[in-house]
């Protein structure tokens, strides 16, 4: 039974964001791997590296797949966010014998605009040309979007560890009708694996609704879950284990 997982952060997040996973599943007796996606081991305070700004999806999923073939078995990938797209484009690769999307950003196809997002997704529109820069969340922006559940004494502490973001990245997923490399198709014919796809009923940057199309592109291998009372941050805010908990038994009966 293979008991290797690899964790795929988010957007601006780095291995951080899984403390609690790793801790929950490495006592449940699994391997955890928590790589870090380019350009997101720098320092949060300083100034980004110019590269980050056009670094891509296909960047990250190249990095991914060299990483996972390094294993000594395929693993089970979890991912959170943008990682969660990151993850169904590796599992339409062959690259992991399960998924488990939390909050996923969609694939090519699938709108992710909602009235919330509309105040996250415009942010890296202000620099231009945004497609080829990197950018950082406001704090302010940051508690709206993800901390409205996380007490406020942790607010500040978790902002200073959000590092900047690509804006090829983001562009290649909210603006996927002008990528013409289309960086974030994903064939479901070519994923016939189980899938548990999760979202947060508070999720303000991808709201339900919009995991539920992600969930309707897969239904027939995957599952879907509503963990009513969490919001974007569901992996690390109050509740998390409630959800990680959810997720090791649905593991467990898929062996």
């Amino acid at each position: 039974m293979p008991k290797s997982i690899v964790m795929i952060h988010g957007m601006s997040c780095s291995s951080w964001c899984w403390d609690s996973f790793t801790s929950y599943f490495e006592d449940k007796g699994y391997k955890c791997y928590t790589p870090i996606l380019r350009h997101h081991e720098v320092n949060p305070l300083g100034k980004p590296p110019l590269e980050l700004g056009t670094t891509g999806i296909r960047d990250y999923i190249k990095d991914l797949e060299k990483f996972i073939l390094t294993l000594d078995e395929k693993p089970i990938l979890m991912g959170h966010s943008m990682g969660g797209l990151l993850v169904q484009i590796l599992l339409a690769k062959g690259l992991g014998i399960k998924g488990v999307l939390l909050a996923p950003a969609p694939p090519r196809g699938i709108n992710a605009l909602s009235w919330s997002a509309l105040k996250y997704f415009p942010l890296f529109f202000k620099t231009w040309p945004f497609w080829k820069k990197p950018f950082r969340i406001s704090f302010k922006l940051a508690v709206y979007a993800f901390l409205q559940r996380t007490p406020g004494a942790d607010h500040k502490k978790i902002y200073k560890r959000l590092v900047y973001e690509s804006g090829r990245a983001a562009s290649e997923i909210s603006l996927w009708m002008f990528d013409q490399k289309k960086s974030s198709k994903v064939d479901e014919s070519k994923i016939d694996l189980p899938m548990l796809i999760i979202s947060g009923s508070l999720d303000r940057i991808l709201p339900a609704p919009v995991v539920k199309k992600i969930y309707r592109k897969y239904h027939r291998n995957a599952e879907y879950k509503e963990f009513k009372n969490n919001t974007h941050w569901l992996i690390a805010e109050q509740g998390w284990e409630e959800v990680a908990g959810y997720i090791a038994t649905w593991i467990e009966d898929k062996e």
